[in-house]
């Protein structure tokens, strides 16, 4: 019977020292999923303004190729031909 009461002793140990480890485990993963929704967050936010600033920076090369500015002359071009096609279409639904 001694033998039986350490094995059991033994697995009482085992049982304890593994239901320590799932709770560290479960809070670990839980810190990591916390983390990852906040990394996810930051990520939305950067992207958002990296979109805002590239729109900005869209908008300050045409207006310093308004200006004078010959490095961006050409998109300027382009993007003026492009908003004239879009009136023209607009004033040709206007007129039917």
């Amino acid at each position: 019977m001694n033998g039986l009461s350490e094995l059991i002793d033994s697995l009482e140990i085992k049982f304890f020292k593994l239901n320590q480890k799932l709770i560290k485990l479960e809070r670990r993963n839980t810190e990591l999923l916390e983390k990852i929704k906040e990394s996810e967050y930051i990520q939305t936010r950067q992207s958002n303004e990296i979109a805002t600033l590239r729109s900005q920076l869209d908008d300050l090369k045409m207006v310093n190729s308004l200006l004078g500015s010959e490095e961006n002359k050409r998109e300027t071009k382009l993007k003026i031909n492009s908003l004239i096609r879009e009136i023209d279409y607009c004033i040709a639904q206007l007129s039917d």
